[in-house]
């Protein structure tokens, strides 16, 4: 009998990730010719990774595909998308947002889509890098203006006592009707076409795997919830694994390319970015 071919494949603590890889995590669905090996990080070490095309498949913000596109095509699921909704910032007195000018927040990382929506929003800001589960408190101590959040914290700032300054997926429909792209799962290229459609099949199985048994793909995402009470946990996995990501969509695609582009404009991205989607 042939020996499996080692995927690795990475994605990042959090309960919503860890919700869409349920079956594959538990060897729920068969998975063919591969065996898949999770590599689990936080998304800007992933990001980093990436660049380097350390690992086959893995997941990245759609901010940091800019630098990683010869190198890697995006799967057309597993992404996470804000519909309305996305990154926020926050501060720990009332503020409104043309007060952040020139301010310092917390990011958590240069290459996130949060820190590029963000610079669109706001091109006048300092900012110092702190994890992103370190950020609520580093507001909560004063240590910086403001932070932008990521992750579970978006349905969380209010119980250490936070204020919302500004929702960036709400302002990015605002300006564009477009959904805002933020995390994709990415393919390395020289896996080669069939390969590279397989595993997306196999992906695409697991999210609709955990869709179609949502309450024991939830209880297992519980183990990355970081503390948070399941119906918070339910909230944001219900936030980021729908039906964007079982496929971008049309909507979904075109929010993609009009991110990079407008960052390329921007001049935040330094390259302008040819999208590859595996078909």
């Amino acid at each position: 009998m042939p020996s499996k071919e080692e995927i690795r494949i990475g994605h990042s603590p959090d309960s919503d990730d860890a919700f869409m890889f349920y079956a594959l995590a538990k060897g729920i669905i068969p998975t063919g010719n591969f065996n898949f090996i999770h590599v689990i990080e936080d998304i800007e070490s992933l990001n980093k990774r990436a660049i380097n095309g350390e690992l086959e498949v893995t997941a990245i913000s759609v901010h940091a595909y800019a630098y990683v596109a010869d190198k890697y095509a995006l799967l057309p699921c597993g992404a996470s998308i804000g519909d309305g909704y996305g990154p926020i910032i926050v501060a720990a007195a009332p503020m409104q947002p043309e007060e952040l000018q020139g301010k310092t927040i917390a990011i958590p990382g240069t290459m996130t889509t949060a820190y590029l929506t963000c610079r669109l929003f706001l091109p006048d800001f300092a900012y110092t890098i702190v994890p992103f589960n370190q950020i609520l408190a580093s507001v909560v101590q004063n240590q910086v203006d403001a932070g932008l959040i990521i992750h579970e914290g978006q349905v969380t700032y209010s119980d250490v006592g936070l204020h919302k300054v500004s929702d960036l997926g709400k302002w990015w429909h605002d300006q564009t009707g477009l959904p805002l792209p933020l995390g994709a799962n990415a393919i390395r290229k020289d896996l080669g076409v069939d390969k590279m459609r397989q595993i997306s099949d196999l992906l695409k199985g697991s999210i609709q795997y955990a869709l179609e048994h949502r309450a024991e793909a939830l209880d297992y995402a519980m183990t990355y919830a970081r503390g948070i009470k399941e119906n918070l946990a339910d909230r944001f996995v219900g936030m980021y694994v729908n039906d964007y990501t079982l496929d971008y969509g049309e909507k979904g695609r075109v929010g993609v390319r009009r991110l990079l582009e407008w960052g390329y404009q921007a001049g935040v991205i330094r390259n302008a970015v040819e999208v590859e989607f595996v078909d």
